[in-house]
């Protein structure tokens, strides 16, 4: 990734793009001040906070959960889920990923179809919605709903058999507006690492601006994947493993790696993998944040999984009580905002980076599984 690097730092303007006008010329943010009464209490100034700086939420199982509904109303608000959008405002969050991972058995040709059947429902849900959701692929079209007041949704992670082990798969599936692809579960990206298609989907990945999720992936998938992206990854439900011993929480020295390639660790409001209270999802920021860097730890609700949360954290509404707790600890605002929002746009900002000039010297794969793996 050193060689992108080079290119990324070299080129003025990237990453303040979202903060020029038509002429070049810097532009105030509306929701760039902190408006709080100095020596408020945390809770106070974590709603003020994220007033500016609203959450991009990791993680949301919330397309296969409306599935089992015969009617709902996300912006009336739905008490038989955990995603609602009043629920999403009153938690202060601004954007989130909309997972179109499906359940266990399903592959081949029904796990394609089953993931074209979820982006179509994520757009008619959307569609139905107009007041509270709107649709979003870019680091830009997400700031553009925030400032009309709405909250952006993102599709991704799918899983990686919705690919069916093909190339045209996974460009169609962006042209519908997949964002994340999970590296794991496929033949290609094993215990054993990434075999050589592995790596050309990497590399195709990175041609469209496919962001690689790393959660659940073997531990030699997630060093192999790091090494070959040239552009960030994240881990969209990964917390520590030496807080807590779960497999999908990443262990120390993947954490510092994580952070040396400027990915993105989200850890997830689960009891599973975080433990049964608040305090304990603040210990994992508290680790990740020390290990991998401030610039490389997010959030990731995890509703409407199917998991069990925090007691203090059941839904979207118990950030602003996380935020609190993070500010009693000493985090400065500064990191605060880029936990919840900063970090997610950097890696929806340079992942775009990363394809437009990879678009300019490498044209479409046209590679197969049974040509690079046997």
């Amino acid at each position: 990734m050193a060689d992108l690097q080079d290119d990324l730092h070299a080129t003025p303007g990237v990453d303040g793009l979202d903060d020029l006008d038509e002429l070049g010329e810097l532009v105030e943010d509306p929701f760039a001040a902190t408006p709080y009464t100095p020596g408020a209490a945390p809770l106070e100034r974590a709603r003020a906070l994220l007033a500016a700086h609203p959450v991009a939420d990791g993680y949301c199982g919330l397309p296969w959960a409306l599935r089992r509904l015969p009617w709902y109303d996300l912006e009336l608000g739905e008490s038989d889920l955990d995603t609602d959008v009043p629920r999403l405002r009153e938690g202060g969050v601004g954007a989130v990923f909309w997972s179109l991972h499906l359940p266990e058995g399903l592959a081949g040709d029904r796990a394609v179809g089953a993931t074209l059947e979820q982006l179509d429902l994520v757009r008619t849900v959307v569609a139905a919605h107009p007041e509270g959701l709107r649709l979003a692929h870019t680091a830009g079209e997400v700031a553009d709903v925030r400032y009309c007041g709405r909250v952006a949704v993102l599709l991704g992670p799918a899983g990686a058999g919705a690919l069916g082990d093909s190339l045209g798969i996974l460009r169609s599936l962006h042209a519908l507006g997949l964002r994340v692809l999970t590296l794991s579960g496929a033949s290609w990206a094993s215990e054993a690492g990434l075999t050589r298609f592995g790596e050309e989907v990497i590399r195709e990945m990175n041609r469209l601006g496919v962001i690689a999720d790393l959660s659940g992936a073997s531990e030699q998938t997630v060093r192999r994947a790091l090494a070959a992206s040239r552009a960030p990854v994240l881990c969209a439900r990964s917390a520590a493993r030496a807080l807590r011993p779960h497999p999908a929480n990443l262990p120390d020295d993947l954490l510092a790696g994580l952070g040396a390639a400027k990915g993105l660790c989200l850890v997830p409001m689960t009891a599973e993998q975080t433990g049964p209270s608040l305090r304990d999802v603040a210990d994992h920021l508290d680790h990740v944040r020390a290990l991998a860097g401030p610039e490389c730890v997010g959030l990731s609700g995890t509703y409407d999984a199917g998991t069990a949360h925090p007691r203090e954290l059941p839904d979207a509404t118990g950030y602003p009580h996380l935020i609190a707790e993070l500010l009693r600890r000493g985090w400065p605002e500064s990191d605060v905002a880029l936990l919840t929002w900063g970090n997610i746009q950097r890696v929806l900002r340079t992942a775009d980076f990363t394809a437009r000039a990879a678009r300019q010297r490498r044209a479409p794969s046209t590679a197969r599984i049974a040509e690079l793996d046997g």
